[in-house]
């Protein structure tokens, strides 16, 4: 699966565009400050930990096999902007804020139901308020459409909203999401434009 198709694929999962997509798309040639020291070994275990939630180990192996936690760690330090950089690094403290809040215990220490009873709650948090940023964002414009000038607000996207996209991406892409979660041929032969489909056929990676 190349960048593009997988960046489209994730983008109908979560409803909408992902975020730095089109530096995902162009090689993550961005503004974004690189700073080698931006994750360290604990940052990468904890989102290894938080992607084995979102997709945990079924008939094929999981996020955490895939080392997904390191995926995002490179993407986040090359892709993302400052601001996006900063939302998502505070958002892990965040993450570990509402799980001290409902289980009175840090993430890593909830047992599987509980992570991911908290992270359905924040993928329900992230969707209204990604819902409601994108209203204020749409009414912004309208509002200034004559107005060449007018710079629009600045709002934040939510932390678990990237990790989620960024879990997914990097799961799909890596080599044990594109041959062991989906159906993959290194050669494709001839182009067949009507394959026959049963059930719960895994999706083709190429």
């Amino acid at each position: 699966m190349n960048r593009r198709d997988a960046i489209g694929r994730v983008a109908l999962i979560m409803g909408g565009a992902v975020i730095g997509a089109e530096f995902f798309i162009s090689g993550c040639k961005s503004s974004a400050t690189k700073v080698d020291d931006l994750f360290d070994t604990d940052h990468i275990a904890f989102l290894n930990e938080v992607a084995d939630t979102i997709l945990p180990t079924t008939s094929s192996p999981g996020a955490k096999a895939a080392n997904v936690g390191q995926f995002m760690a490179v993407m986040v330090r090359d892709c993302y902007t400052p601001a996006d950089q900063k939302t998502f690094l505070d958002g892990l403290s965040k993450l570990n804020d509402a799980s001290q809040k409902q289980y009175s215990k840090k993430f890593l220490d909830l047992d599987s139901k509980q992570r991911t009873d908290l992270l359905v709650a924040l993928d329900k948090e992230q969707k209204d308020y990604s819902a409601d940023r994108n209203k204020k964002l749409d009414a912004d414009k309208i509002g200034h459409k004559d107005d060449p000038k007018h710079k629009a607000p600045e709002i934040p996207n939510h932390y678990f909203r990237m990790i989620k996209e960024l879990t997914l991406l990097g799961y799909f892409t890596s080599e044990i999401g594109a041959t062991k979660a989906l159906r993959y041929v290194a050669v494709p032969g001839r182009y067949d434009g009507c394959v026959p489909y049963k059930k719960g056929d895994k999706a083709w990676a190429t």
